[in-house]
């Protein structure tokens, strides 16, 4: 589970789910970075969120193997529905209940037009168990967002929804998960294989 690299600066203090922007201009040097990092690992395959800040960070990962990135649009970040690209000062003022729900008990708030982080963890997690039984036996490359890849990963943990931010996904952060008939075993969070150079989430 690779989460994608740092965005572009536009987004920052904006809630940004489904907005489609592409990685910084550091990001996209430390993409092939990464690629370089995760070279000898055999992988069959890399999935990426539809998203371009996910692809841009999937495609260097791919070309190394000689693949193209396999979108999968389950990868998808959540949806924030009406707050899509709305600062954070500006939605506290304008939706102040709402606003503090979400600040508090993330995993309680169902955005309006949007989604929920339960449903995020559903179709995440029904993602990855699709991706797995595509491959059995094999080592695939899933990049996609914070959101998501925690949710994965909370899912393999048996942790609760509420737990779920307890998570940190860091820029860049790998993490390893394999499953044994179906069963998830975690053998690894949060690698920084950019030497602390991908940011924090």
């Amino acid at each position: 589970l690779v989460r994608h690299l740092e965005p572009d600066a536009s987004v920052f203090g904006r809630a940004y789910g489904r907005l489609d922007v592409p990685l910084s201009p550091g990001a996209r040097k430390q993409a092939e970075e990464l690629a370089r990092a995760l070279e000898e690992i055999p992988f069959a395959a890399v999935y990426s969120s539809p998203l371009r800040r996910a692809l841009e960070t999937a495609g260097p990962i791919a070309a190394r193997h000689g693949l193209e990135p396999l979108v999968h649009d389950g990868l998808r970040e959540l949806d924030f529905g009406a707050f899509e690209g709305e600062r954070f000062e500006d939605l506290e003022r304008s939706q102040p209940a709402q606003y503090r729900a979400w600040m508090t008990d993330p995993t309680s708030v169902t955005f309006p037009g949007g989604e929920s982080f339960s449903v995020l963890r559903s179709r995440a997690t029904a993602a990855a168990e699709e991706i797995c039984k595509g491959h059995r036996g094999a080592c695939v490359a899933v990049v996609a967002h914070g959101g998501v890849t925690r949710a994965i990963l909370a899912a393999a943990l048996g942790m609760p929804d509420t737990a779920l931010f307890s998570l940190d996904q860091p820029y860049g952060a790998v993490s390893v998960v394999d499953w044994f008939q179906g069963s998830p075993v975690v053998r690894l969070v949060n690698a920084d294989l950019l030497g602390a150079a991908g940011g924090r989430a």
